[in-house]
């Protein structure tokens, strides 16, 4: 119990680390941009701004939707915060599928942030769904997939840190990254939510973390 507190917590500082930092878009200052797209970024400041500002509610909210602790004391807390987590990927995600169209790095770049976006609206709705049916088990499922892949948002920067730190040309490191920050994400969500009649130990953990 000690290892899954110890890495929410640390889940829970990159999360806001990373929201620190992209809340910087939101200002809409062209020094902020990343050269590569400045002038993209430029020319859609209206979408980007909508794709930051989801996802950054979306991450934000994501450590304490996964809390056992605000579920079980504050099931409408959690229910209400739910539904801005779904407002949040949506905005988002919309906002980012607009964006991939003029990612750097080309078609290839393009398509990974795509299948992101994609991704995080399918497997967000495909939550939404469950709940609605009351199919708490499938609920989870998703909601952890979705969570896998809102989580991009910081495999994304720690990759590009990493790259930068190893002197790798950020073109092509770009591109590679716009898959990596998120498939990874998301096959190991799936494997630790496959389908079964009970939830894989590890996962039943991470999704049961008190808050006391």
């Amino acid at each position: 119990m000690r290892s899954t507190r110890a890495a929410w917590l640390v889940s829970l500082v990159l999360s806001l680390l990373v929201v620190a930092y992209a809340a910087r878009y939101l200002a809409f200052d062209p020094m902020t941009y990343f050269e590569q797209q400045r002038d993209v970024y430029l020319d859609r400041q209206v979408v980007l701004g909508l794709h930051v500002g989801g996802a950054i509610v979306a991450l934000l909210l994501l450590p304490f939707q996964l809390a056992r602790g605000l579920r079980r004391r504050h099931p409408r807390l959690h229910r209400g915060t739910g539904v801005l987590y779904v407002v949040g990927v949506a905005v988002g995600g919309l906002g980012g599928l607009a964006l991939a169209t003029t990612a750097h790095g080309g078609a290839v770049a393009g398509l990974g942030f795509a299948g992101l976006g994609a991704a995080w609206l399918g497997t967000t709705a495909a939550g939404v769904h469950a709940i609605g049916r009351r199919d708490l088990a499938a609920h989870q499922r998703w909601m952890i997939r979705s969570a896998s892949l809102t989580f991009a948002a910081v495999t994304l920067r720690l990759y590009l840190g990493l790259a930068g730190a190893a002197g790798l040309p950020f073109d092509a490191s770009y591109v590679a990254i716009a898959w990596l920050c998120w498939v990874p994400n998301l096959a190991l969500a799936l494997h630790l939510t496959r389908r079964g009649p009970v939830a894989p130990r590890h996962v039943r953990l991470w999704t049961e973390i008190p808050t006391t």
